[in-house]
């Protein structure tokens, strides 16, 4: 096999594996296919990723081309870390693991360039083709199998294993036998999505001149003397005094202290919304996304260098369909987009920013789920603990946070709080007080009518508030570590994919040396109150 990236023709090829999307997790799964092919036969299969994005500009979708820095780590108590003598961020899947330290990353930040060199030395090592470009035109299926995949130019791939890594489960949606709900149907929103990013770099804004700038916001903004300064703040606020003062308070912490920028080895939290303001203020729009569709936010700033600093940060309210519509357009983004990252431009660089470079394309979270899985994840099993201790194959932890969460989701869980009443006072703002630690298994991305088809992304059969911690590339990453486990058994043994257990691939993990720590945990009160959540929408 060879690394293949030649002028499409109209031909037909065919491969064991076929991976459609360069989402880091199906890369991934992809290779781990591959290895655990050639650990039982001594040979590698023959794989083909395709995906829809421009090659020219790198392999691994979000992470590349949409150049999302800023990496969200499983999230473990210090007090477990102390228990189990973990890492701070846990026990990661040894794949996930093995493609941070070959794209250099310290603690959080990854670069766009080294994480696309490192995929593609990865998919070498295995042998797998590349094809970049391309759409589909039909799925070929031989009764509920999938056996191939027609492109719009006419060349059709056929395979044994397919795996989607898309935001979107295009591949799944264009196959017989699987549904899907719209943005968040499953808490009875359809309509409603989360705000998608673009994310863009600066050059010659360097760490001590941001704090700085920041710095002084902080002290004009709280000081109601300076006119000046609470006429900026006001305009930012839409000209509503209780938003004003709400900002306002939300320029120092508990104890009083400005909420200056934190800073990590390798990242910056900006903590308050000064710079927010300011940008708003020199917009002349209110710091309100449901007002406004686009705000700068409270930015998570990846340290690529001192002077080199990527921002997530330009958010972009969107519904379901626009979602469903951006990703097919290939992330590309609207004129309304490109006028809003002009005044960023400018802004940006009347603080000093000597150049500003938004990505290749837009950063999307989510775009709905897929529907007939085998066994659908959602937020009330991960509170339960996820898989059970002896099947599982990982564990991962995270706050059930929104960012930029549409008003739709907002609402919807503040009338069920009013209504039920909660226990758990994070509920209501869509966010617990610590991680939820939970136990990963594969059997939420098989399908249960397509039977080699697995779909690794924010589109699995998540229901609920699994959503959100389900959008996550780490945990992601952990999941397409077993659906290539489960590939590479169904392959040698001749088997349909959905019929692979969790446990089957935790054997493997075991004789492999490649199974971490397991260490899920249980909330029955928070737990209770989402599944309670989640069957409200219909009543």
């Amino acid at each position: 096999m060879y690394q293949m990236e030649a002028a499409v023709q109209a031909v037909s090829r065919s491969y064991d594996i076929i991976c459609f999307g360069d989402e880091v997790p199906g890369i991934l799964a992809l290779v781990s296919a591959a290895r655990e092919h050639y650990r039982r036969t001594d040979k590698y299969p023959r794989s083909l990723l395709l995906f829809k994005g421009n090659s020219k500009y790198g392999i691994g979708g979000h992470l590349v081309r949409s150049r999302l820095a800023y990496l969200e780590r499983s999230s473990v108590p210090t007090t477990v870390q102390q228990e189990r003598q973990l890492d701070t961020f846990g026990d990661a899947p040894a794949i996930y693991k093995e493609f941070l330290q070959k794209s250099g990353v310290e603690q959080i930040v990854i670069d766009a360039s080294k994480a696309d060199f490192a995929l593609r030395e990865m998919l070498r090592e295995v042998g797998a083709d590349i094809l970049s470009h391309v759409e589909i035109k039909s799925v070929v299926q031989q009764g509920h199998k999938i056996s191939g995949i027609e492109l719009t130019k006419g060349e059709i791939y056929f395979g044994k294993q397919f795996i989607d890594c898309t935001v979107n489960a295009e591949l799944a949606q264009s196959t017989l036998g699987i549904g899907k709900y719209k943005g968040f149907e499953t808490i009875g929103l359809p309509n409603s999505e989360l705000s998608v990013t673009w994310v863009f770099e600066t050059q010659g804004l360097n760490v001590e001149k941001l704090q700085n700038i920041e710095y002084q916001y902080l002290k004009r903004f709280i000081n109601h003397e300076d006119r000046e300064a609470q006429a900026l703040l006001d305009i930012a606020a839409g000209n509503d005094a209780n938003y004003a003062e709400q900002l306002r308070k939300d320029l120092v912490d508990k104890k009083g202290y400005l909420k200056t920028i934190a800073v990590g080895k390798d990242y910056l939290d900006i903590r308050s919304p000064a710079l927010s303001i300011a940008y708003h203020a020199f917009r002349g729009t209110k710091f309100d996304l449901a007002t406004s569709t686009s705000i700068f936010d409270y930015g998570n700033v990846a340290l690529l260098s001192r002077q080199r600093l990527s921002w997530n940060a330009l958010l972009f309210a969107v519904n379901a369909d626009e979602a469903e519509i951006l990703v097919r357009g290939k992330a590309q983004p609207t004129r309304k987009m490109l006028d809003e990252m002009l005044f960023v431009t400018r802004w940006l660089q009347s603080l000093g920013a000597g150049d500003v470079k938004p990505a290749k394309e837009l950063y999307i979270r989510h775009a709905g789920n897929i529907t007939n899985v085998v066994e659908p994840l959602t937020g009330a099993k991960i509170l339960t603990g996820g898989v059970p201790a002896n099947e599982a194959l990982g564990t991962f932890g995270y706050h059930f946070d929104v960012r930029g969460a549409t008003q739709g989701i907002i609402q919807r869980v503040e009338e069920f709080t009013q209504n039920q009443g909660c226990a758990n006072p994070g509920f209501s703002n869509l966010a617990f007080l610590t991680p939820s630690l939970f136990n990963i298994g594969i059997q939420h991305a098989l399908m249960k009518y397509v039977p080699n088809l697995a779909v690794v992304s924010p589109c699995s059969g998540f229901e609920g508030y699994a959503c959100f911690p389900g959008r996550i590339i780490e945990f992601n990453c952990g999941v397409g570590q077993g659906v290539g486990i489960a590939v590479g058994i169904a392959l040698t043994q001749e088997r349909e994919l959905n019929e692979v257990s969790n446990k089957e691939v935790r054997d493997v993990m075991e004789v492999t040396g490649i199974l971490p720590q397991i260490y899920g945990t249980r909330d029955g009160v928070a737990a209770t109150q989402v599944g309670d959540f989640q069957h409200s929408r219909t009543a």
